[in-house]
């Protein structure tokens, strides 16, 4: 394990008020891990604590990559996945906010492009 410390009840709290605020139900969320390379000159990858949910068939991770450093990604598959662009997170706020409201607007383009339009 690579000793960084998993989400605290505060975290998974904060995780749950942002879901319900975003598909208005309550989301089942899991405890995951997930293996990084922290920086890009790394040859190894890290074990990071992570938390996964599946809404409207698209699927969400949120890993821990140290105190207060996040990184996130949603994907329909593995072909069809995105990151915010943005590497890192100081805050799980900001990272979810942006994660959630990115992958509403990805979501609204690909039933446009289903509807043909």
């Amino acid at each position: 394990m690579s000793g960084i410390a998993g989400f605290s009840d505060a975290d998974l709290h904060l995780v749950q008020a942002a879901l319900r605020e975003r598909f208005g139900r309550q989301v089942q969320v899991e405890e995951v891990e997930t293996e990084i390379r922290l920086h890009p000159a790394d040859r190894e990858l890290t074990v990071c604590p992570a938390l996964y949910w599946k809404e409207d068939d698209c699927n969400f991770v949120v890993s821990k990559t140290g105190d207060n450093q996040f990184r996130s990604m949603f994907f329909w598959s593995i072909k069809d996945r995105f990151a915010t662009g943005k590497e890192e997170y100081d805050n799980l706020g900001d990272c979810l906010v942006t994660t959630l409201k990115m992958q509403e607007e990805a979501a609204h383009r690909r039933a446009a492009e289903t509807a043909g339009g």
